[in-house]
């Protein structure tokens, strides 16, 4: 007899320890019939684990949002099964499954403007799931839980007896995180939830996302084709080309090692911040011939690290191989001949030997160089002396600069009025 709840926990992975929320298990997806029918996502596996995100990422119409769907039963898998706690989700299940799964999965989708009734207050938008479940206790109970969760997403309460068209796209879209969150899921699929938005407001939704995540333990399938927002949000990330998963790694494991070509690819095409080097930047260009799989087949096998590839055996022992090297993989170069010449008259890296042009792809996010850094090390020198030997061994170049800079200019103020000082000094006693 088929479990009508989801049991308190779901199963502890046994290479991780974590515990396993949602388990994607070798599905297909397929759309239409007979010679119609087209295979969207083909063998596909993935876990997500509790209190993480997720990420899918890959081109348009490689299957992400296929995938996503499938997860709230709006698209049947063809081949496999997709579990949730441990309980089978796919497929034909019982109604009061069902219900529980609408309960506790729930989706932001891309379109802001598309998946809110235009005909409803945002008060009723943002109760409808209440009400579908009498998640409250009664009138005033769904009207604080509402408000609440206007406020949370920064909103306000009087916006609640608008409409939808009276809203921006950022508004809108926080509308729809309210929508799902008030339902108190556990998983959340989003499906490209910025994508449509402005880049300020994309950074709000992402903050908002992370502490919803903080407060109340929320797991997310994360699906974007921007990998460096994903980069941001992410802990594992999934790349899908043409319904394969391609490969799967944690975060920084994945932009440390791509070893997939594929994913070298999109991480190639990621724009690097400084003009100069962007402009002289080669694209590594997948070309999906390079793969011979004919007689000896593909599959996704964990070449250590918690790090898995898809390829045949030939392509395995391959992947381990750069693995095993421990060695980080360079996805982005600089056309050496370009970037030479651009050098002398690039003035930001003025002082920088050639060879680190390519270091700086690799430089942290907080190496802002902040002009602080400058003045702190004018009035410090020797401490800033000492900061631009750590910045530059840690490789945070902008930083290494802005403190050498201030440190040098202080020690040679301190010289001049030193020099000074002795110079009347002498006047003085003649």
């Amino acid at each position: 007899m088929a479990n009508n709840s989801f049991p308190e926990h779901g199963p502890i992975d046994p290479e991780t320890g974590k515990e396993v929320l949602l388990s994607i298990k070798n599905i297909d997806i397929t759309f239409g019939k007979g010679d119609n029918a087209f295979k969207a996502v083909k063998d596909a596996s993935f876990d997500i684990y509790k209190g993480e995100t997720f990420s899918l990422v890959g081109e348009s119409g490689s299957g992400k949002t296929t995938i996503g769907r499938a997860v709230i039963r709006v698209n049947p898998c063809s081949a496999g099964e997709i579990q949730y706690k441990g309980e089978r989700i796919s497929g034909k299940i019982s109604k009061a499954l069902d219900r529980e799964v609408i309960r506790n999965i729930q989706m932001v989708f891309q379109d802001p403007a598309a998946s809110l009734n235009e005909r409803a207050t945002v008060d009723y938008i943002i109760s409808e799931g209440l009400y579908n479940f009498h998640l409250f206790e009664n009138e005033a109970d769904r009207v604080q839980k509402v408000e609440k969760m206007i406020t949370e997403v920064g909103l306000l309460p009087e916006h609640l007896t608008r409409y939808p068209h009276e809203f921006s796209g950022g508004q809108r879209q926080r509308i729809g995180l309210a929508r799902a969150m008030v339902m108190e899921p556990e998983l959340v699929v989003a499906d490209e939830p910025i994508s449509a938005l402005d880049v300020s407001i994309r950074a709000q939704i992402l903050n908002l996302l992370k502490k919803f995540q903080k407060e109340r333990g929320v797991s997310y399938l994360f699906i974007a084709h921007d990998l460096s927002i994903v980069r941001f949000i992410s802990d594992r990330i999934g790349v899908i080309y043409k319904g394969n998963i391609v490969e799967v790694a944690e975060t920084e494991e994945l932009f440390q090692y791509p070893l997939h070509p594929y994913t070298k690819s999109l991480i190639s095409a990621v724009p690097i911040p400084d003009p100069k080097l962007e402009k002289n930047k080669v694209l590594f260009t997948y070309d999906p011939s390079v793969h011979d799989y004919s007689e000896d087949k593909p599959e996704l096998v964990n070449v250590g690290h918690n790090h898995f590839v898809y390829g045949n055996k030939k392509e395995i022992e391959e992947y381990k191989r750069l693995r095993a090297e421990n060695k980080p993989i360079q996805a982005v170069t600089i056309d050496p001949e370009e970037a030479k010449k651009q050098s002398a008259k690039n003035t930001e890296f003025m002082g920088i030997e050639e060879t680190e042009s390519s270091e700086i792809l690799s430089a942290p996010i907080h190496d802002t160089g902040n002009v602080w850094l400058t003045i702190l090390s004018f009035f410090l020198p020797i401490l800033g002396l000492i900061a631009a030997f750590i910045f530059r061994k840690k490789n945070y170049i902008r930083n290494y600069k802005k403190c050498k800079k201030g440190a040098l200019v202080g020690l040679a103020v301190r010289a001049a009025l030193i020099l000074l000082f002795c110079i009347f000094l002498v006047i003085a006693t003649l």
